[in-house]
């Protein structure tokens, strides 16, 4: 996935909606229902999407902290229930 500087416009619609150009969709595989985190910087809105390769690359990424031994304790707790 590369990102390219290349501009386009859009226009937003009555409830804030944005149509995402196709070009765009492609290139950072955003589907239908794929969700995004919106993010306010200081140059504009930055929206994120969360796919399915953005999912996996946090694998093992916070596993050493506390709350992740806890979830994994409830896990094992609901499981032998």
């Amino acid at each position: 996935m590369i990102a390219t500087l290349k501009f386009e416009t859009v226009n937003f619609g009555t409830k804030g909606q944005v149509v995402i150009p196709r070009r765009l969709r492609k290139e950072f595989e955003i589907e239908d229902g794929t969700k995004a985190t919106v993010v306010s910087t200081p140059e504009g809105i930055l929206l994120k999407p969360i796919t399915r390769t953005y999912i996996k690359s946090l694998r093992g990424k916070y596993k050493h902290l506390p709350l992740m031994e806890t979830l994994k304790e409830m896990k094992r707790e609901e499981k032998d229930r």
